[in-house]
């Protein structure tokens, strides 16, 4: 099962086009409804061959690199430990990510990383997992962590694990204005439960759904109607715990967003643009008016995590 040169994996990050959230279940988690979609903001994690008895080892680069742990905590050490568990060989991996998916930002970097990591592992350890053993894998290590793998545009359901790949036409533009700190996203979902029992947020559907608007408009690729139709039931909360993501949103607003939202739990904002010099414009307008400390231009939909590279030894 070993392999003499190592392999990297591209992973995207995912918004959430309609995030619809039930009540609190009993083991936990809350009954979700979203359509997801992958786009290019990547993570890049390679794997690289490792000595008998070496163990997992994982080292960060990038802006955010700090705020990562890499301890067995970290997403990506768990899913080489449990991939190397499920076939039953030694976890001896080295491994380097260079991190640009925001941390903590409602983008599923961490459940990106742990895609990567399942696929490059599987490709360095020759294991002969199909792509659904590792869809199992990716719903034992997070809700999100399936979606990273498939990417493009899909309908999740129970904790977000379960998907169906949406029927989706055309290219979207989209502007990721980027906060300087993060949110947690049990936090978050503490607070729209709090809010929810204080009638502060509209009391949630037994059973979630998404709305047949937004699926129309991917169906017919329409950027406009997509962008009167998202919505996230987490933004009330987000913005609760943090009311500066309410600057960023007007602005989004006040240049002309098709849609602007939080992303998942926040605290990234995301917006739509009919075009990419529309979303040059957004994204100049929200650097100067301070409302985000960075701010990413991208698109979307885009593959789940892939293969982009073997290294020979």
């Amino acid at each position: 099962m070993g392999a003499a040169g190592g392999v990297t994996v591209r992973a995207p990050a995912k918004i959430n086009l309609e995030l619809r959230v039930g009540p609190l279940r009993p083991d936990g988690y809350h009954e979700l409804a979203t359509v997801f979609h992958a786009v290019a903001v990547f993570d890049d994690l390679t794997a690289l061959p490792a000595e008998p008895g070496e163990g997992i080892s994982i080292v960060i680069h990038g802006p955010q690199a700090a705020a990562v742990p890499v301890d067995a905590s970290n997403l990506a050490v768990r899913a080489a430990r449990l991939l190397a568990e499920r076939v039953g060989i030694e976890a001896d991996v080295r491994m380097q990510l260079h991190k640009q998916i925001p941390v903590a930002g409602g983008m599923a970097g961490g459940s990106a990383d742990a895609a990567a990591a399942l696929v490059a592992c599987d490709a360095l350890w020759h294991t002969g997992l199909d792509r659904d053993q590792l869809h199992e894998l990716a719903a034992e290590l997070g809700s999100d962590v399936p979606f990273s793998l498939l990417g493009g545009t899909a309908i999740g359901s129970g904790r977000g694990e379960r998907l169906t790949p949406a029927l989706a036409r055309g290219e979207y533009h989209w502007v990721v204005a980027l906060a300087d700190h993060g949110l947690s996203t049990p936090a978050v979902y503490a607070e729209i439960d709090r809010l929810r029992a204080t009638g502060q947020a509209p009391q949630p559907l037994e059973e979630p759904e998404i709305g047949d608007r937004l699926m129309q408009a991917l169906r017919a690729g329409d950027a406009e109607a997509l962008g009167a139709c998202l919505v996230n039931d987490l933004q009330p909360a987000a913005c609760s715990l943090d009311p500066s993501l309410e600057r960023a949103l007007d602005v989004g607003r006040k240049v002309g967003a098709l849609g602007g939202m939080v992303s998942g739990s926040g605290p990234t904002t995301v917006f739509l643009a009919r075009d990419s010099s529309h979303a040059l414009d957004l994204a100049v307008a929200l650097t100067a008016s301070g409302a985000a400390v960075d701010v990413r231009r991208s698109f979307g939909p885009v593959a789940g995590a892939r293969l982009v590279e073997a290294i020979r030894s």
